[in-house]
């Protein structure tokens, strides 16, 4: 990063608002990357079946694709702010109940799973507010920055949380772990309530159907967001497959475990935060050319696992594929947060959600069940063409080729 774009950094930090969520991202992804493969390897450990892993991984998306428009209509409605407290301290006794589960002993399947759908509820009230709310932080020039600097938040705790995930879960379990995400939760809570937000902006008093027609006119007038969440219906669903479940299954039983699993996805996030400080410096002509151009990367790990190559060249491939998840993650959320009137903002990024995660939860159960019978590398090699064949059609909506950042 220049000096210019790192006084700029330092300049954002300076607001009270942008430190404190800063922060607050630090702090709660970090116990985030950990629970994941505390979940993982704690499913596999107990039952030692993919199967059953990916029913207690799909849990929480399927919970979320109930839930999502209701938490993105209310959080348009309600106070964004006080939303996020409360899904966060929901998600933090989730969190306890799951790590009690494993450490008492009394963790199975259908415990496990229970406890994921309510932990995908509360983050379906969330992540609409999450999104939206950033708006009520800084102007609109400082958008784009601004979401680059939350990244580096984020992704910089992803790569730590992951590395000490996988060696926490291999050393003390998944019980402890886990434990650490819930507290984690809560501290988030705390220091989200303490915010300063502007006023939110709150649409005219109608009815809740009313609301959501409006929100679904929102969503489906503008070509470029519909295709986009349509070909992310496919990639997420591989992508998740590999990330939750196969990648996990490959440490295990080729690899070195959940340590090898860590490294990996620590590779990943700090792909991630070096894809956030070149989000500093992008100023695309075309952004949501280059936004899926990035997206064909995604498949390059599920190909090394395929193989597997040797761990370090995972990790370098999965290097790669985290700044191809930043630059696209940073240039739609912006996109979404300029284009969007600020009181539809929360409904639309809620049919974001819910159509991007819509096959997740079949993507995953179905992996799980092929990896039993055909094995991971036919497994794999279908999830990076499930990410690569939607990624090149895309490119041809003409929306998506042409549309200017200041169109």
């Amino acid at each position: 990063m220049s000096q210019p774009e790192i006084a700029s950094g330092i300049k954002l930090l300076r607001n009270p608002n942008v430190r404190v969520i800063f922060i607050a991202y630090l702090v709660t992804f970090m116990g985030t990357a950990m629970a994941p493969i505390a979940m993982a390897f704690g499913v596999l450990d107990l039952t030692g079946s993919t199967k059953d892993a990916s029913i207690v991984i799909a849990a929480p998306i399927v919970a979320s694709l109930v839930i999502l428009l209701l938490g993105g209509t209310i959080a348009d409605r309600g106070s964004r702010q006080k939303i996020i407290v409360v899904a966060e301290l929901a998600a933090m006794l989730i969190q306890f109940g799951i790590a009690y589960l494993f450490l008492s002993g009394n963790a199975t399947v259908l415990s496990l799973a229970l406890l994921m759908l309510l932990n995908g509820a509360a983050m379906a009230f969330n992540a609409p507010a999450a999104s939206a709310f950033v708006t009520q932080l800084v102007t609109k020039d400082e958008l784009q920055s601004v979401n680059a600097l939350l990244g580096l938040a984020r992704n910089g705790a992803m790569i730590g949380g992951a590395a000490l995930g996988g060696v926490l879960v291999a050393w003390v379990g998944a019980g402890v772990t886990i434990l650490i995400d819930a507290i984690s939760f809560g501290f988030s809570a705390m220091l989200v309530w303490t915010l300063k937000p502007s006023a939110q902006v709150k649409p005219e008093a109608s009815s809740f159907i009313q609301d959501l027609k409006l929100g679904w006119t929102e969503f489906t007038k503008h070509r470029w967001i519909w295709v986009i969440v349509l070909q992310f219906s496919f990639v997420v669903a591989a992508l998740e497959s590999v990330l939750a479940l196969l990648g996990p299954a490959v440490a295990q039983s080729q690899l070195g475990g959940p340590v090898d699993w860590g490294f990996i996805a620590g590779g990943l996030g700090a792909g991630t935060v070096f894809g956030g400080v070149l989000a500093f410096r992008l100023k695309p002509t075309y952004p949501l050319r280059m936004a899926t151009i990035s997206v064909l990367f995604f498949s390059l790990l599920p190909l090394a696992l395929a193989v597997p190559l040797p761990v370090y060249w995972i990790v370098f491939v999965a290097f790669i594929s985290g700044i191809a998840v930043e630059i696209f993650g940073v240039i739609w959320v912006t996109t979404l947060q300029r284009k969007i009137p600020g009181h539809l903002l929360s409904r639309v990024t809620a049919y974001d959600y819910i159509g991007s995660i819509s096959l997740a939860p079949m993507g995953i159960v179905a992996a799980g069940l092929l990896y039993e019978t055909l094995g991971s590398t036919q497994v794999l090699v279908m999830a990076a063409l499930i990410i690569l064949i939607p990624t090149v059609l895309t490119l041809f909506v003409k929306e998506i080729w042409y549309m200017k950042a200041d169109s």
